[in-house]
């Protein structure tokens, strides 16, 4: 008889990365969906999909106070969620990679259709 949690474990995640995912993996990614589930932080990355920016920038787009503004992204820094560097006296943001300026453009366009009943399609 088959065993359907066994063969569930032997899909692939993706055909680029052809094993199941292990606890490592999968907790690992709850801790990024942890990160992503407040809103201001999530329009911080979102903001960052863009390109670069400075905590003065990211606190007038986000129009949030500045000393959250920098906590959040403590948080995002610390998580590896965000990647800083120098600028003389600023300390520039950016995402530290695709894979996760791709997970939060998909999560808003996923929120758009939720919030304009706009039909679900792949």
């Amino acid at each position: 008889m088959a065993d359907p949690v066994r063969e569930q474990r032997e899909q692939p995640v993706s055909p680029v990365h052809p094993r199941t995912p292990g606890a490592a993996e999968l907790a690992a990614a709850a801790e990024v969906f942890g990160l992503l589930g407040d809103p201001t932080r999530l329009h911080l990355l979102w903001l960052l999909t863009h390109g670069e920016a400075d905590v003065g920038a990211l606190t007038a787009a986000c129009g949030a106070a500045r000393p959250a503004v920098s906590q959040h992204l403590a948080k995002l820094r610390l998580g590896g969620l965000v990647q800083t560097r120098k600028d003389g006296r600023r300390v520039v943001y950016a995402l530290p990679d695709g894979h996760l300026r791709r997970l939060v453009v998909e999560a808003l366009n996923r929120a758009d259709h939720v919030v304009t009943g706009e039909p679900w399609h792949d």
